[in-house]
C-alpha cells in the first residue's frame, strides 16, 4: 500500500469515499470540484490517498491554520475516509500519521479535528491515536 498526494485524477474514487463517509448527504459534483482543484493548487490545504493494488482506498485532508490559540500553525484534519471494504487493517492510521508527519514538517504544533456525535468508532480511532475531546464544534450555515 502506498500514501501518496492525491491528483486532479483520483477525484471520482474520493468522491466515492465520502458517498461512505457521509452516506445521508447528497453531494454536488460540479461544487466539489471546484473545492477539491482549489484545495490541490493550496499552500495550506494537503489531500493525501492511500493507493492499493491501482485503487484508491483512503482519504485524508487537512488545513493548515495560523492559530493564535497555539501560537503557531493548526493542523486541522477536515476529512479521513477508508473505504468500508478495507476498513480494520490500519489503512487510516496510516493516513493519519502521514498527515501528521506532513503537519510537523510544514510547522503545525498541533493536531485537531471534528467527529460527528453518533461516530463513536472513529472517537475510539482518534483516541488510540492519542486525540482527546476538548471542545464541542458549533457550526451555522450562511446561506
Amino acid at each position: 500500500m502506498e500514501i501518496r498526494r492525491c491528483t486532479a485524477a483520483d477525484f471520482d474514487a474520493v468522491v466515492s469515499l465520502l458517498r461512505q463517509l457521509w452516506p445521508e448527504k447528497a453531494l454536488n459534483r460540479e461544487s466539489l470540484r471546484r473545492v477539491f482543484d482549489r484545495a490541490l493548487r493550496s499552500e495550506a490545504q494537503c489531500y493525501l490517498c492511500a493507493v492499493e493494488d491501482g485503487r484508491v482506498v483512503g482519504f485524508c485532508s487537512m488545513t493548515l491554520i495560523n492559530s493564535l490559540w497555539v501560537e503557531a500553525p493548526l493542523a486541522y484534519l477536515n476529512e479521513l475516509v477508508v473505504a468500508e471494504d478495507s476498513r480494520g487493517r490500519g489503512i487510516g492510521s496510516q493516513l493519519m500519521n502521514a498527515m501528521t508527519e506532513l503537519a510537523r514538517q510544514q510547522g503545525a504544533k498541533q493536531v485537531e479535528l471534528d467527529s460527528a456525535f453518533h461516530r463513536k468508532a472513529a472517537h475510539r480511532f482518534y483516541e488510540r491515536g492519542g486525540f482527546e475531546s476538548r471542545a464541542y464544534v458549533f457550526s451555522r450555515p450562511l446561506q
